[in-house]
C-alpha cells in the first residue's frame, strides 16, 4: 500500500472528511483491520484564506509549497491537496516538489465522463466558479461548465467561508444552494450533473437533496487516491 501526503486544514472541516473516508474506502476493500497508511499536514487557514481574500496567491504558493516539501521528506508515495480553490496555485507549487499531486479536478471529470455527464453546475468558492483554473481542466474532459449568477457566487462564498468552514450547518442555506441549482435547471434543461467543488459543500448537501446527479468532489478525490494507494 502506498502512503498517502494530505495537505489539509483549509478547511479542517472537511480535512476530517478526507481522514474518515479514506480509512473507510480502504477497510472497506482490504477487510480486516486494515486502514489507510496517511501523513498529514495541516495549515493554519486563516492567514492562507486573508492572503486569497487579497490575492496573494504567490504567498499562499509558499506555503503549499513548504507543506508539500514536507510530506516529500517523510516519504510519501503521492499528495492530495485537500481543497478545491488552492488547486489555482498549483502550477507554482508542483515544479518545487518531486511527488506527484492528485488534481482533484481531473478526478472529478474522470467520474463525470464515466457516469456520461457532459453539462455541469460548477458550485463552489468565487475563485473556483469564477476563475478559469478548474473549469479549464473540466472542459478538457469535455464537460461544459455552467456556474450561477454574480449574486448567487457571492452568497454560495459567503455560506461557505462564514458557515462551513467553521463547522455551521444551516438549513436556510441548504435551502438556498438547491434553489440555485434549481433555477439554473430551469433555465438550461440539458444541464446534467452538480458538481460539489468547495470539499465543505458535501456537509451540506447530498444527494437525496437533489434529484440531478451530485458529485461531491472530496469523496472523488477519495476514491482516486484509494485506488492509487491499491493500485487498483
Amino acid at each position: 500500500m502506498k502512503t498517502i501526503g494530505l495537505i489539509g486544514g483549509m478547511s479542517w472541516e472537511s480535512t476530517l472528511s478526507y481522514y474518515k473516508l479514506l480509512n473507510e474506502g480502504v477497510k472497506a476493500k482490504r477487510g480486516g483491520l486494515h486502514s489507510a497508511k496517511i501523513i498529514l499536514h495541516s495549515v493554519d487557514f486563516a492567514p492562507i484564506a486573508r492572503l486569497q481574500s487579497e490575492g496573494k496567491w504567490e504567498e499562499a504558493a509558499v506555503i503549499i509549497k513548504e507543506a508539500a516539501l514536507s510530506l516529500e521528506r517523510a516519504g510519501v508515495d503521492f499528495i492530495l491537496l485537500c481543497t478545491n480553490t488552492m488547486h489555482k496555485i498549483l502550477p507554482l507549487v508542483s515544479p518545487h516538489v518531486k511527488t506527484p499531486f492528485l488534481h482533484i479536478a481531473e478526478a472529478t471529470a474522470k467520474t463525470l465522463n464515466t457516469h456520461g455527464a457532459h453539462k455541469a453546475i460548477l458550485l463552489g468558492t468565487k475563485f473556483t466558479m469564477q476563475e478559469s483554473f478548474y473549469k479549464e481542466v473540466l472542459n478538457a474532459h469535455h464537460i461544459e461548465v455552467v456556474t450561477p449568477d454574480v449574486k448567487s457566487i457571492e452568497i454560495i462564498n459567503q455560506v461557505i467561508f462564514q458557515e462551513l468552514c467553521v463547522g455551521k450547518i444551516e438549513t436556510t442555506s441548504k435551502e438556498m444552494f438547491l434553489k440555485i441549482i434549481h433555477d439554473l435547471k430551469t433555465q438550461d434543461e440539458s444541464i446534467d450533473a452538480v458538481i460539489l467543488g468547495c470539499t465543505e459543500i458535501g456537509l451540506l448537501l447530498d444527494q437525496k437533496s437533489s434529484n440531478l446527479p451530485l458529485f461531491d468532489t472530496t469523496v472523488l478525490h477519495v476514491n482516486e487516491a484509494i485506488n492509487h494507494a491499491l493500485n487498483q
